[in-house]
């Protein structure tokens, strides 16, 4: 955490130029790729799960890549030459919003060293129409978490986004477009409803849990869970010693029966929280990446699946 955006705009724009000269390969950053289509829209996504909605949606009609790899953290990320050159060549660029590629001003910055900042209209935030809940911690409180996608129903509408946005870009695709959507809707519809149903069942007092980052709340609130954190987000220091001691009263105080770190994040405060307390880590769960393809959690729907098994599992023992 805490990097530093360590090229200038100038040095990026050279070495944008050196990648256009050597190679006209519009490979995949950690397979996030496509591959390359004459016909079709050119699309780059920040993160993999933004990725993967969109190539639902856009089918063979997008040609999409991603820039954060699979595993690492759009919080704060150093773009890489392929990255620039990627967005540069868009036709789409979609992010997130909601305060999540903002930890380090990596993403503002690339959109300007590609000359895609201020009004360009080819940029969209695929959050557009969700309700933000803000952080909590102190001086933070008018920050916004932007784990809205861990609530399906805010999925559904990130979806909804890219379909609109698609047609916008390619209105010959209108049909296509919304024919793919509105499948993919049907399915999260469906694994969201049979999750509440699920977690209803709980009895009271098995229905919290401790995440790493406090990257649950949208999820919390829609599956009627308590979900508490060492830290808020992955902007702020981690696993501090006024963290742990906070966290590990709340464990010992309320009697939380499980805890759970992500794929994306150390695990290290959660394996010494574990330690104090003597609760039992239960499984990791996707957060802010997917799974590497042909793993698990390598979809939305299969990540969301993944995060619904494992906190169940995890929680009813």
């Amino acid at each position: 955490m805490k990097n530093v955006f360590k090229l200038g705009i100038t040095a990026l724009m050279a070495l944008l130029l050196i990648v256009g000269c050597s190679s006209n390969d519009t490979g995949a950053n950690d397979g996030s790729d496509t591959g390359d289509t004459a016909d079709s829209l050119k699309v780059v996504t920040t993160y993999s799960i933004l990725y993967d909605m969109v190539q639902e949606v856009g089918g063979d009609r997008v040609d999409v890549y991603s820039i954060v790899p699979i595993g690492q953290d759009p919080h704060e990320y150093d773009p890489l030459p392929e990255d620039v050159k990627q967005t540069a060549d868009a036709d789409m660029v979609f992010y997130n919003g909601l305060n999540l590629e903002e930890g380090n001003g990596w993403f503002d910055r690339l959109l300007e060293t590609t000359d895609k900042d201020g009004d360009d209209s080819s940029v969209y935030v695929l959050s557009e129409g969700v309700e933000p809940k803000y952080l909590t911690t102190e001086g933070q409180e008018n920050e916004q978490d932007p784990h809205a996608w861990l609530n399906i129903e805010n999925g559904i509408k990130y979806v909804e986004n890219a379909r609109d946005m698609l047609i916008k870009e390619d209105p010959e695709g209108e049909s296509y477009y919304t024919e793919n959507a509105d499948k993919y809707i049907e399915e999260l519809r469906k694994l969201h409803d049979e999750a509440i149903e699920r977690f209803e069942g709980l009895p009271d007092e098995r229905k919290a849990f401790v995440t790493s980052e406090g990257a649950f709340k949208y999820f919390a609130d829609a599956y009627g869970l308590n979900g508490e954190y060492i830290w808020e987000i992955n902007t702020e220091d981690e696993g501090t010693p006024d963290q742990m001691k906070r966290i590990t009263d709340i464990v010992k105080e309320q009697n939380i029966p499980a805890l759970f770190v992500e794929t994306s994040v150390d695990p290290r405060s959660m394996e010494a929280l574990a330690d104090e307390t003597g609760k039992e880590i239960k499984g990791n769960l996707f957060t802010d990446s997917l799974g590497e393809a042909g793993e698990d959690g390598d979809t939305y729907y299969k990540m969301m699946e993944w995060n619904f098994d494992t906190i169940y599992d995890g929680v009813k023992e």
